[in-house]
């Protein structure tokens, strides 16, 4: 049986907003096994981006439980949560998060720097990871010298330096154009490939079709919880796709430049 990753149990998450109560995250519980891909969607306010904070030990539960790796981190301390997501999970975010004036080998190495391991040891990780996403020859270039798909690149690369359990992306191809992200797709579904589970936020049903599972919010609930019976295969999509109109699965059309 396949382990599992995370779990979470009528995981709740309120704000205070002037005077009001919003209600984020209402009682929301879900499971997810080790090596699995899924899609996190749902409309602005739907509260896809409070679970995903959840998840990412980015943020605490108003109540119920989170299990990360069969261990509760709902009341962990602040230090103990920054320890969790430098070590066990990888961030992917649409703006790329990268220093302007360090190199790509320098970005990717710098969550080893902050776990104290030597600068012979972290960089010879990091050029290990830019390698793996293609970009071993660009490893001295800045992100102002890097294309948006190439930064993306370097910014999964350091997600992943540390090993981590999970890899977690808001919205990763919200800023490229059409063949570029599933380009960046085709990275996902290889490291899914390879065992690492991979959780996806996105509005985009063209991107959610290269995941597994698509958990669907609204309103602060979970109101979808479904299997993709018809993943589509990203390497395939680029083979077939006509320059012309960079068309996705199905005839749906994605603007170059989003």
């Amino acid at each position: 049986m396949t382990q599992s990753l995370l779990e979470t149990i009528d995981l709740t998450k309120d704000y205070e907003v002037g005077t009001q109560q919003v209600h984020a995250l209402r009682g929301v519980s879900v499971t997810v096994a080790s090596g699995e891909s899924l899609a996190v969607m749902g409309p602005s306010g739907s509260g896809k981006s409070t679970f995903m904070n959840l998840l990412g030990c980015l943020d605490t539960p108003t109540a119920g439980t989170y299990l990360l790796e069969g261990a509760e981190v709902s009341s962990l301390s602040s230090d103990e949560r920054a320890h969790i997501r430098n070590n066990r999970i990888g961030f992917v975010f649409q703006s790329f998060n990268l220093l302007a004036r360090t190199s790509a080998l320098e970005n990717v190495a710098l969550p080893l720097r902050y776990n104290g391991a030597p600068r012979k040891k972290r960089l010879a990780r990091a050029r290990e990871m830019l390698d793996m996403v293609g970009l071993g020859d660009r490893i001295d270039h800045h992100p102002s010298q890097l294309s948006g798909g190439q930064q993306q690149r370097v910014a999964i690369a350091r997600a992943l330096v540390c090993n981590p359990a999970i890899i977690m992306a808001d919205e990763p191809t919200g800023a490229l154009d059409t063949r570029t992200g599933i380009e960046v797709m085709s990275i996902f579904q290889e490291l899914n490939s390879r065992g690492m589970t991979v959780v996806i936020v996105t509005h985009e049903p063209d991107i959610a079709a290269f995941t597994r599972r698509c958990l669907i919010f609204q309103d602060g609930l979970l109101v979808e919880d479904r299997v993709n019976h018809r993943v589509s295969e990203a390497r395939s999509v680029l083979e077939d796709m006509s320059p012309e109109t960079e068309t996705f699965p199905e005839g749906t059309k994605r603007e170059a430049g989003r």
